[in-house]
């Protein structure tokens, strides 16, 4: 039956008495190399500017000091940051967890109502924000019924304009940290502790409903850090120095959006633990800029999201890159079809190729593929990490055999305490100890695990089971297609019936707007595409409909329910335009 624990190997210890700061900025840990002497914690992409350890535990200080002293900020409180990337946004986590308080992060993209409700949710007591974003958060906080001296700004070189001239900023409270005497006593936990200690109130993207608040406790991405080395054997001489996967001095990019669990957790604090610096993306993604960024600092390790790896797939300035320097890729958040896989082999011929799946619930990975491989493109999301049971369950609530469809389920010591404020879910998603992800998978005898896709996006034709995902893999090796959703329409004979939402390349969405003929021709190609290459049940019988992009959020999910609402209602009204 499918369940299983890691084969993988067992896990080193746990602390369970430390902050994440604690852990990441002034401890030691048998699996944590050596960082090499004069290697920077954080490179500014933009700018090339360098920061070590020494600079961040001051700064760290210095703001946690100076948010005591301005602000009273203590234990349990929360402090929301509300910002894109920036060479502060980690100090400002790390100052909160030295003063024992819970850490908010907040999309930089949302609305005044989207942020209100997490304020709220969260009973934030400082906001921390961009002055890009200033507006957005001073009309927010009104709204939550805070205070707008309690909004502080992170430093740039373009302040907003509207900002108060008084209003109050992370550099100015950083001074007047370094310049006054301690004003808190450093939260210490006690052993134990940090399973129970909240360090982030995270949401969760969830597919429906609004976003709820997850509670991840110190020990969880602590935890994570040390499941990821373990399974990497970091610190061991395993193989030869140069085939080794992970190594002080190599470096990562960071472009994920720090606010999300696989920015936060995976993307920077495990590269902080492995010796690698990481180039820290502060502006808006911009593809070109990140094409040069890689090839600028020498980058050799990249984890990214699919959108990305469709644009380096597809994109014509990638030929114009050599990046045989890239040791290592990975591609979490939504499963990837075998077509892109091998593509990428193409781009990134000497770098070890694979994908990984994890949730913020989970406080990140629960699985990557193992280092037996050099290159998975068999699809799979990898092998389940040391320390991880998981069960793949039918509708029915039994244990499904092996390679049999059913959800996963899986317990790990980086689990998330609850939903906060929520029960009803908690009880849902959380139960004794599991994990339901809400994933639909196939689990091997290996421990490896294959995404279908989400339960709630299953498209069932005539019984049958149609995975979006599999569908879209398919349609993005059309050559016409540059993006895509698949989502569901009701049918009164299937059921439902798969439609696709498809983003052209520049070229054929020219020739579509002067010619409805070649819009039709396009659409049917495209169609036809699906047809020879999948079982007839999986064809686009709901047909094909032009957009200009598909939206998804920040961590690169699809919002696939946004496009769905969007056919239904066309359904409805035949003659609607998108």
């Amino acid at each position: 039956m499918a369940e299983l624990a890691s084969p993988a190997g067992p896990l080193p210890h746990i602390p369970d008495d430390l902050t994440l700061a604690q852990f990441t900025l002034d401890a030691q840990h048998p699996a944590r190399p050596v960082r090499k002497d004069g290697i920077p914690w954080i490179i500014e992409d933009q700018s090339g500017k360098k920061i070590g350890l020494e600079e961040l535990r001051a700064r760290t200080y210095g703001l946690a000091n100076g948010l005591s002293l301005r602000y009273n900020i203590k234990e349990d409180d929360v402090v929301l940051i509300y910002s894109p990337n920036h060479v502060d946004y980690l100090v400002a986590v790390w100052a909160a967890h030295r003063l024992g308080a819970t850490m908010s992060g907040a999309n930089p993209l949302f609305t005044v109502d989207e942020l209100v409700y997490q304020m709220t949710a969260t009973k934030a007591s400082v906001i921390i924000t961009h002055p890009d974003s200033f507006d957005v958060a001073l009309s927010a906080s009104r709204t939550a019924n805070i205070p707008s001296d309690r909004i502080i700004i992170f430093d740039t070189d373009t302040p907003s304009k509207t900002a108060a001239v008084n209003q109050c900023t992370v550099q100015a409270l950083i001074e007047m940290g370094l310049a006054n005497p301690p004003n808190f006593v450093e939260r210490r936990l006690n052993p134990g502790e940090g399973k129970t200690k909240v360090a982030f109130l995270n949401f969760s993207s969830g597919t429906t409903g609004r976003p709820k608040a997850v509670a991840i406790p110190h020990y969880a991405p602590i935890a994570n850090t040390i499941q990821l080395a373990a399974h990497h054997k970091l610190n061991q001489d395993y193989c030869k120095w140069e085939d080794q996967r992970f190594r002080p001095g190599d470096v990562c990019s960071a472009v994920l959006p720090l606010y999300h669990i696989y920015g936060l957790v995976f993307n920077t604090h495990f590269s902080f633990f492995c010796g690698m610096p990481v180039v820290l993306a502060t502006t808006k993604f911009n593809f070109l800029e990140f094409l040069k960024s890689i090839a600028r600092h020498r980058i050799t390790h990249l984890m990214l999201v699919p959108p990305q790896i469709v644009l380096l797939c597809k994109h014509p300035a990638v030929k114009d890159y050599d990046f045989s320097h890239v040791r290592y890729l990975t591609i979490g958040a939504a499963p990837l079809s075998r077509e892109l896989m091998e593509r990428l082999v193409e781009i990134f011929p000497n770098a070890h190729i694979g994908q990984s799946y994890g949730t913020t619930e989970s406080s990140t990975v629960i699985t990557t593929f193992p280092l037996s491989k050099k290159r998975d493109l068999s699809g799979s999301a990898g092998q389940l990490l040391p320390g991880v049971v998981a069960r793949v369950v039918r509708p029915d609530g039994s244990l499904a055999d092996f390679d049999e469809p059913g959800e996963l389920v899986a317990k790990t010591p980086s689990l998330a305490l609850r939903y906060d404020g929520n029960p009803e879910a908690t009880a849902e998603t959380f139960v004794d100890g599991w994990l339901r992800t809400g994933d639909e998978v196939k689990m091997n005898r290996d421990g490896e695990i294959f995404v279908l896709d989400r339960l709630k996006e299953m498209i069932k034709v005539r019984g049958y089971q149609v995975a979006p995902a599999e569908l879209e893999g398919c349609i993005l090796d059309h050559p016409d297609v540059a993006d895509t959703c698949v989502v569901s329409v009701p049918d009164e004979y299937s059921g439902e019936l798969p439609l696709a939402f498809v983003v052209l390349h520049p070229q054929p969405a020219k020739r579509t707007e002067s010619s409805a003929r070649a819009a039709e021709e396009i659409k049917q190609s495209i169609m036809k595409h699906v047809a020879d290459n999948k079982v007839a049940y999986k064809k686009l019988a709901g047909g094909v409909e032009f957009i200009e992009s598909v939206p998804k959020n920040p961590s690169g999910k699809l919002l696939r329910r946004v496009l769905r609402d969007k056919a239904r209602a066309m359904k409805a009204t035949p003659k609607a335009k998108l």
